[in-house]
């Protein structure tokens, strides 16, 4: 029997069914089932997401315990996310994890999806180096945008988050109004690559602290583009990479400025970045351009480690496991879970 233990993540909170084994700090197997019924939608549909999940979840977990090499007994615990997220998808999840706790007879542990995504930093080959405590954390997704100050592994404070809607969701709205496809967010930094990002000019929200606010953005990107439509019908069509640019350049823009006031305001000089929007080309250019001046020491995670994926629930798994700090069964799923 090895001396480390294995522990299986299990990630359903949104439309990703995923299942993870790690062994000391290194991820031996990370599997991900999406679903691409929802582009005909424009967005997540709660009740066939949590259908899918259904269909998923065996052959997931199956096939990460195949990749890991290892058999459902050799397991030492299962960290399940209890929330935030769809209350359908995360019940699959955590009715699954339950399950398989007491059929093996070993602990449950229950992982905060956001502390999820901002501890995947500590996996063995998130990236070069991991981040020292305290340290600055933000976590964009298309349902959160936070400014987390992170003292220790489970003490974390969230000091400025959005008061309406979240960065990816602003994204994904842009990208609609333009007509592509969702999820926009990767579009939209595709194409932003080959545009002018000085072409267009859209206000940015006036919010006091640390808070950011996405809705007036949006708004503003809606009548601009209406406006000019009625004027050129073929106006996105042949401004669509310009477009792009300048309104991933306003969303940056309006998300870096919020990060480094925070930094100043807390004397944090070590930065950090989460979250599936964090997988945004222009938002890892500007962090890595912010290190290059030695005054900031910056954090940025493997592609596969910043969208969903239970890679990083075993990570936080393990951390919590080594705490001992394991879940009771009773436990209910939460759909809003603060850090």
């Amino acid at each position: 029997m090895s001396a480390f233990p294995y522990i299986l993540g299990i990630e359903s909170s949104c439309d990703d069914t995923a299942a993870a084994v790690i062994q000391n700090h290194k991820i031996l197997s990370n599997v991900i089932a999406g679903q691409k019924i929802h582009q005909s939608y424009g967005g997540v549909v709660p009740e066939l997401a949590s259908r899918a999940h259904q269909q998923n979840i065996v052959p997931v977990v199956s096939e990460a315990l195949k990749q890991a090499g290892i058999n459902p007994k050799q397991l030492s615990a299962i960290a399940y996310t209890r929330g935030p997220g769809l209350m359908g998808s995360l019940l699959v999840g955590s009715s699954f994890a339950k399950s398989l706790s007491m059929a093996l007879n070993v602990p449950l542990i229950e992982v905060n999806h956001m502390q999820g995504h901002i501890l995947a930093h500590f996996i063995e080959d998130a990236g070069n180096k991991k981040p020292r405590f305290p340290f600055l954390c933000l976590t964009v997704s298309g349902g959160h945008t936070q400014i987390v100050k992170v003292n220790n592994y489970f003490d974390m404070e969230i000091i400025g988050e959005t008061i309406d809607d979240a960065a990816g969701e602003a994204f994904d709205k842009a990208g609609k109004i333009m007509g592509l496809d969702y999820p926009s967010g990767p579009l939209i930094d595709k194409f932003a690559k080959e545009g002018n990002p000085e072409k267009f000019h859209f206000s940015k929200p006036k919010v006091d602290g640390l808070n950011y606010s996405f809705s007036g953005l949006k708004t503003g990107i809606l009548y601009f583009i209406q406006n000019e439509t009625k004027k050129n019908p073929e106006f996105v069509k042949e401004n669509l990479k310009d477009l792009c640019a300048s309104i991933q350049k306003t969303i940056v823009d309006i998300l870096m400025e919020k990060l480094l006031k925070a930094a100043e305001q807390n004397n944090i000089s070590q930065l950090a970045i989460a979250g599936g929007v964090s997988a945004n080309s222009e938002i890892r250019n500007r962090l890595k351009a912010l290190q290059e001046n030695e005054k900031f020491e910056v954090f940025i995670p493997k592609f596969t480690y910043t969208t969903d994926n239970a890679a990083m629930i075993a990570m936080a798994g393990q951390l919590k496991f080594e705490l001992r700090n394991f879940s009771e069964i009773t436990e209910p799923t939460i759909a809003k879970y603060p850090i």
